[in-house]
């Protein structure tokens, strides 16, 4: 049963910080079984890669077949459909085209005593993009990884997915032709991730791990963050919908289960300030339920981390979306870009009525790869500025270091850093 809460109740305080603090996330302890993994692929490389791919996926692979060849890349994109393919290339033209519009600037400045000073921007040499292969098999993940990745000018992308019995989703290969991925390895899970950061005798090491995965996926990125970095720790999907009066309920029903067929934890929120509406999606969403094809798997997430909560006013839909601080909001009103800067925490907004998020997560142009689980308070979209790295640039000449000298020298002396305060004053001895 979903949530159903109204500001105007007595207890609305301690219902909406339990919904808050509801656990999505898989409570199966992995940590030791990661821990495991990456050992294991770190000592035997290949050995261990094969072995527990063979184990987990059942794929029967080889050291010789991890990697996938130009050929098995070709003939995979050319079983797509005509119109797969063609959504598939308007999807990379227009996440290309926004993601241009990203790449950032050097700049650099002398000021006005003659220190130069400034940033250049260089992109990450090899990235790893991890794709779900699996129960979850999303083409657009691709695009939405390689493409910026590409934009960004980075080098080499080394590309893994799992393939459960050894198959594998052909829009998966054909999505990474298209954004000019080559190097694609048959492995998923843990496993992956340790081969990505440490690397094997077939696939080399990288520099960053990027992509959603399970529970051993997550884990394994957080055990091997300082060894490479990482894009974020992916959790469940979520959507909020603030809705007025305005709101076509069977339009926002159908937005909620968009997201609740996720299954594994997603949460689908609805915040209005009209009860009417609140009443009329409850009975779409039971409506459109019984004639999904995943129904069971969406109707467990709608009945167990669903909510609609009703308020007095948009300020307080405002408040309450700033805590929860979504993955995605939707803005199903009448003004949307009258509250939409007073949106602080999202990872996406969604302006009007005929802007539903699943046009983001595949052909807008925005990325869909976004903080989830509140994070959006601190964290941001994948973007071109993942994949570059920011160097700060900084020159004196004689007249600017004798100009900064002294405060340099005397700060040093301070932190009893007196090799640091010789280092500047040697260079002003005549």
């Amino acid at each position: 049963m979903p949530s159903f809460l109204d500001t105007r109740d007595a207890d609305f305080a301690a219902r909406f910080q339990a919904l808050l603090e509801g656990k999505r996330e898989s409570s199966q302890e992995v940590g030791d079984v990661v821990n495991t993994i990456i050992a294991d692929v770190r000592a035997r490389g290949d050995d261990a890669l094969v072995e527990l791919t063979n184990k987990f996926d059942k794929a029967n692979v080889t050291p010789s077949t991890l990697r996938f060849t130009q050929e098995e890349i070709e003939a995979a994109a050319a079983r797509v459909t005509p119109e797969v393919r063609s959504a598939l290339e308007t999807a990379h033209a227009r996440i290309k085209a926004h993601h241009e519009k990203q790449k950032p600037a050097d700049h650099i400045y002398t000021d006005e005593i003659g220190v130069t000073l400034g940033t250049r921007w260089t992109p990450i040499e090899a990235v790893g993009i991890y794709v779900p292969g699996g129960l979850a098999s999303y083409p657009s993940s691709v695009l939405m990884n390689a493409v910026p990745a590409k934009v960004a000018g980075v080098e080499r992308i080394a590309m893994v997915v799992p393939t459960p019995r050894g198959e594998i989703n052909a829009a998966i290969l054909a999505a990474a032709k298209i954004a000019g991925v080559t190097e694609i390895y048959r492995v998923g899970g843990a496993q992956a991730v340790a081969a990505l950061a440490y690397g094997t005798k077939t696939i080399a090491p990288v520099d960053k791990i990027m992509g959603p995965g399970n529970a051993y996926v997550a884990a394994a990125k957080r055990q091997v963050f300082g060894k490479v970095g990482i894009d974020m720790i992916a959790g469940p999907s979520e959507v909020l919908v603030i809705a007025d009066s305005s709101a076509n309920p069977a339009w926002v029903a159908a937005d909620l289960l968009a997201q609740a067929e996720h299954g594994a934890g997603a949460q689908s929120i609805l915040v209005t300030t009209d009860p009417r509406l609140a009443d009329a999606v409850a009975k779409e969403v039971d409506r459109q339920l019984a004639v999904l094809p995943r129904e069971q798997l969406t109707r467990e997430g709608w009945e167990e981390f669903g909510a609609i909560i009703t308020v007095a006013s948009l300020d307080e839909a405002v408040e309450l979306a700033n805590r929860i601080a979504s993955e995605h909001v939707e803005l199903a009103v009448d003004d949307p870009k009258a509250l939409m800067p007073r949106i602080r925490n999202a990872g996406a907004i969604f302006l009007g009525h005929h802007t539903p998020e699943a046009i983001g997560d595949y052909v807008g142009g925005s990325n869909h790869v976004l903080p989830t689980a509140r994070s959006a308070r601190f964290a941001s979209g994948l973007g071109v500025l993942d994949f570059v790295k920011r160097t700060s640039i900084l020159g004196c000449d004689p007249s600017s270091l004798a100009i900064l000298a002294p405060a340099a020298v005397t700060l040093a002396e301070t932190e009893a850093l007196d090799a640091h305060g010789r280092s500047v004053s040697i260079r002003l001895n005549r």
